[in-house]
């Protein structure tokens, strides 16, 4: 028997895969095949975006030429009351984008936050873009708010801030160095639509991206400065 601990992976992006790019796989391909299972057992959580039937019907269409199992969670129409079991048989947990402060809520309403810790530990893959990159970090920059962006206390997983569409979005940039200036957010990593960031337990190892002119972006607070790092990825095309 092996006493080797299972891999403890998130890949956040900051956008960008079938969510957003339904004809560029890059990034996609790049996390089914995280996976050592021939046919993985692929799960959406489309909680961000209070569940929209027309997201799920995007996200069954685009994996459905894959070898895998496909499954979502909605916590409108629950698929069971034991959703510890049913998280923690998947391979591959997917959040998918939208409100972030409405997913937060809602998990710890369900206790979908323990249960995705749980899953993590055990080596199942979280993964997500924007609301589901956000997510996993200490803090995140959201939108959640219409017409503001705030600053938003996370899951924790991984220490650290995260801010997604980095260049996409003009006051994504300013809105950070601000929060870092002001002491309101942790130094962290932005991200560009298309970029995804690979971490194994709390550690960056990897940055793709599916976009070839996109970066990763480390940012922090030095003697009153913001230091912003700029990361190019390696560009999976």
């Amino acid at each position: 028997m092996s006493n080797k601990l299972p891999r403890k992976q998130i890949v956040a992006m900051g956008g960008g895969g079938w969510g957003m790019e339904p004809d560029n796989p890059l990034l996609d391909r790049y996390i089914y095949g995280l996976s050592d299972r021939k046919e993985p057992k692929i799960c959406f959580l489309p909680t961000a975006s209070g569940d929209s039937e027309e997201y799920i019907g995007r996200f069954y269409r685009h994996f459905a030429p894959k070898p895998a199992y496909l499954s979502h969670l909605s916590l409108f129409k629950p698929p069971t009351a034991d959703l510890e079991t049913f998280i923690l048989d998947r391979d591959i947990i997917y959040v998918g984008g939208g409100n972030t402060k409405n997913l937060i809520a809602l998990w710890k309403e369900w206790q979908l936050d323990t249960i995705l810790r749980e899953a993590w530990n055990r080596g199942i893959i979280l993964c997500g873009l924007s609301a589901g990159s956000i997510c996993w970090f200490k803090e995140g920059i959201t939108d959640s708010i219409p017409g503001e962006l705030t600053v938003l206390s996370c899951l924790g997983f991984l220490s650290g801030s995260n801010c997604p569409h980095y260049s996409d979005e003009p006051k994504r940039r300013p809105a950070y160095h601000n929060f870092l200036l002001g002491d309101k957010i942790v130094a962290g990593y932005a991200a560009d639509d298309g970029v995804a960031l690979h971490f194994i337990g709390d550690r960056l190892t990897n940055i793709v991206s599916s976009r070839p002119e996109a970066k990763a972006y480390r940012l922090e607070k030095k003697n009153g400065d913001i230091i912003e790092t700029v990361i190019t990825p390696k560009y999976l095309g």
